[in-house]
């Protein structure tokens, strides 16, 4: 399968494994990342989710050229069951790049390598990016005479500074991990052979955390971008009285007074 997917406890874990194009998106892998967050989303016992890609040169490269492109600019007629479910269904790959997948679960992307268009975006809708030392990222479709469409006109200016995201979009040359690093796009770099393990070690400080607060948490965040100061308190308030008036925040304190580790059911 071109990606691997699989729930290790309260963690689950997509694998890009399409290494001869550089990890790139054909038909079949969208429509099973798809899937796998579809999976993930609804597993109330799942609470954070890792996305990398196989080997040691790519996370991901966008969408494959020669198919997943091909078929939706009607470049070629789809030749089968996957490429015609693309040609019939667009916003499958909105969604399977999470550009419009409602998910309010903690993401970590472990960048092992070239992030580069739709790879990049990919990077741009987790919560949390670890990345090897060999890392690039980059928005290349301006090159090409395309468009980045997986959501970075939006987000990116509100990641990092908007003249350095302007900078990434209009020339569409490279940035290593530690020019990612210096303006915040992501949040640490480790060695190559550390990178699971470092994303595994923060994915378990957050499911320590009360799954019902995780969930609100991000939620109030993705909700409140945009929204005037008092638009946004009154969201969050709204958000945040729930996990108050939540069970997890009666354990929480009981918890720590009882000195013990929290018991939290998300309710």
């Amino acid at each position: 399968m071109a990606l691997h997917y699989e729930k290790r406890g309260k963690i689950a874990y997509l694998t890009i494994d399409r290494t001869a194009t550089h990890n790139a998106l054909d038909p079949e892998t969208v429509i099973s990342m798809l899937a796998a967050w579809e999976d993930f989303r609804d597993d109330d016992d799942c609470l954070c989710a890792i996305i990398t890609g196989a080997g040691d040169k790519a996370f991901c490269t966008g969408m494959d050229l020669g198919t997943t492109v091909a078929i939706m600019t009607g470049a070629r007629p789809p030749e089968n069951e996957a490429e015609q479910i693309l040609a019939s269904r667009p916003e499958v790959v909105d969604q399977a790049t999470l550009r419009n997948f409602e998910l309010y679960k903690p993401v970590i992307a472990a960048v092992n390598g070239y992030a580069i268009a739709g790879g990049m975006e990919i990077v741009q809708a987790t919560d949390i990016r670890i990345a090897s030392e060999n890392a690039r990222f980059g928005l290349q479709e301006a090159k090409w005479g395309l468009f980045p469409l997986g959501g970075s006109t939006v987000r990116l200016p509100r990641q990092i500074p908007y003249s350095k995201a302007m900078e990434i979009m209009l020339t569409g040359d490279l940035i290593d991990a530690a020019e990612a690093l210096r303006i915040g796009f992501i949040n640490r770099i480790v060695p190559q052979h550390k990178l699971l393990e470092e994303a595994k070690n923060m994915a378990n400080r957050i499911i320590r955390n009360g799954p019902l607060a995780l969930s609100r948490i991000k939620e109030s965040v993705i909700r409140c971008v945009g929204l005037s100061i008092e638009e946004g308190l009154a969201q969050e308030q709204i958000l945040g009285r729930e996990v108050f008036h939540s069970k997890d925040a009666k354990e929480g304190p009981r918890a720590f007074l009882e000195k013990r580790e929290p018991r939290f059911s998300g309710e």
